[in-house]
């Protein structure tokens, strides 16, 4: 599939995700700092099962979670696939 066609997917299959260049981005609120490495760890797991690695960003009560395909250079389905995983897990972003 081509990263225009998985691109213009996102807002319909993944409301609070949006697209920045090459990839797709969201973030989360958390209480605490506790929560959001709680929640870190979580997306860590579910990225090692799918061999599909995002770029995560840890703060107090907030995670940031970047989606590419490094090794394409754009989107594929990999990202779309990690994304899904990681919003049934988290619920939507903040």
């Amino acid at each position: 599939m081509v990263a225009a066609d998985i691109a213009a997917r996102v807002p319909e299959q993944l409301p609070g995700w949006h697209v920045e260049g090459k990839e797709i981005v969201a973030a989360w609120r958390f209480a605490d700092f506790a929560a959001a490495l709680a929640a870190t760890v979580m997306v860590g797991a579910l990225a090692e099962r799918a061999d599909h690695h995002p770029d995560l960003t840890l703060s107090w009560g907030r995670l940031a979670v970047r989606l590419t395909t490094h090794s394409a250079g754009r989107l594929t389905e990999k990202d779309l696939d990690l994304a899904l995983a990681i919003q049934e897990a988290l619920g939507p972003p903040a």
